[in-house]
């Protein structure tokens, strides 16, 4: 458990707040590039670690990220009109370029646009992600290089949907490991989602975890007990401040893809979070229509309002849209889609748990590992350290796995050096 003032300095992420300026030395993922699809089009609202922004593409196609208010009058420049390189306050025709410079003024003398600026962050795309960094200049880390970002689109897909809590209680959920085999269950072999009741996932004992710290974060084993002769071993990586690298294998009793999936889970506010998901296949054939859509997880465009805000269809306005009868005979939550079921468990805890009324055990090393770090890096800030993983590349050839392997094998001897890509960077691009 946690203090009632170790879980506030967790959980607040604005401006001025420890842990929001610990976020800020981090790239954050903030729009997928297709939300702004075409130079001189309507800007777009952004929420982000408690700032209201607002995103354009310019002319020339850069992306300009400003603080949505105007600093003449502090009208909303989201009214505003995007032409010839530049966002124009409608208000009183006020305009800023991509790097917060005022360029231009329609009511004022010649001259006075220079002394104006407004609060801008660089924006960089890759991946079909605009991200962004809203730290000190001074401290601004190499550019973000996961391998699914250096994919071709082909063999990559990336979604985003709102979740209702803060963010800290849906970073720990998602990396939890002993939760997946019992909330994403399915219950008999005709559910539409879920780990099927004859995968190793499902049949195998509670997990014994393990831990290898990292200069970015730490790898994590799920070890499992299958069956007398064989063990099952799940391995991930968490990459700070909110990510995780996860297997996926795809197909019921099939071959398995060479694919990897992960989220990152990114504060919007106190209260509510992005959770960006996305997977990518490292081998040669691309991902199908099915794997890009992402729909059996609660992803797709059938699931989430992409129009409006990417809340979920299925949210604690109508409980999810569990279904008792499916409940009671097909998935062990009733809810549909696995990733679905976690905002359920997650959001129904409120906007932010209280930490201090928790029992953890054993099952639960990852999350208390994750909250000393978390604190730790926001000690490091305080000193004018780095926090952890900052500065780091080396998740770039993170890569997770999952195995069944012969009960007297070692397993590390497989498992960690697969967790480490060969390729150099730029080698898997295509």
């Amino acid at each position: 458990m946690l203090s009632n003032e170790e879980n506030q300095l967790l959980t607040g992420v604005g401006p001025e707040t420890p842990m929001g300026q610990t976020l800020r030395r981090y790239w954050t993922p903030t729009l997928l590039s297709w939300e702004l699809p075409a130079p001189d089009g309507p800007p777009v609202r952004v929420r982000l670690l408690g700032e209201d922004l607002v995103a354009f593409r310019d002319s020339r196609g850069r992306v300009g990220l400003l603080a949505e208010l105007c600093p003449h009058r502090r009208a909303s420049l989201w009214l505003g009109r995007n032409e010839q390189d530049g966002l124009r306050c409608v208000y009183h025709g006020w305009k800023f370029d991509v790097t917060g410079q005022c360029v231009d003024q329609m009511n004022e003398p010649v001259g006075f646009a220079s002394r104006i600026r407004t609060t801008a962050y660089p924006a960089h795309e890759r991946g079909g992600i605009v991200w962004t960094f809203m730290g000190p200049p001074e401290h601004l880390p190499p550019l973000p290089d996961f391998e699914y970002l250096r994919v071709a689109d082909t063999h990559r897909s990336v979604t985003k949907v709102r979740e209702e809590c803060n963010w800290v209680q849906a970073l720990e959920g998602g990396i939890d490991t002993s939760h997946a085999p019992i909330l994403h269950r399915a219950m008999s072999s005709d559910a539409v989602s879920g780990n099927p009741i004859t995968s190793p996932f499902v049949r195998s004992s509670a997990p014994n975890l393990e831990l290898d710290p990292t200069d970015y974060g730490y790898r994590y084993y799920g070890v499992r007990s299958l069956d007398e002769a064989d063990l099952y071993v799940r391995g991930y990586h968490f990459v700070m401040p909110f990510t995780q690298v996860r297997p996926n294998q795809v197909g019921r009793g099939g071959p398995v893809q060479p694919i990897i999936s992960g989220h990152h889970w990114v504060p919007l506010d106190d209260y509510t979070c992005m959770v960006w998901n996305w997977s990518y296949s490292y081998g040669v054939a691309p991902l199908s229509e099915e794997q890009m859509d992402q729909r059996r997880f609660g992803n797709g465009r059938d699931s989430v309002d992409w129009d409006h805000g990417f809340r979920s269809y299925a949210n604690k306005d109508n409980s999810w849209m569990i279904d008792r009868p499916v409940q009671a005979t097909r998935t062990f939550s009733g809810i549909p889609g696995t990733n679905t079921q976690d905002r359920a468990v997650q959001e129904s805890m409120g906007p932010i748990v209280d930490r201090s009324q928790e029992h953890l055990g054993p099952a639960d090393r990852a999350i208390i590992v994750t909250r000393q770090l978390l604190l730790e890096a926001i000690g490091a800030v305080e000193r004018g350290d780095e926090p952890l993983g900052a500065q780091s590349v080396a998740y770039n050839r993170a890569r997770a796995i999952d195995r069944i392997l012969p009960r007297d094998d070692r397993w590390r001897e497989t498992i960690v050096p697969a967790m480490c890509s060969e390729e150099r960077e730029g080698a898997v691009a295509r």
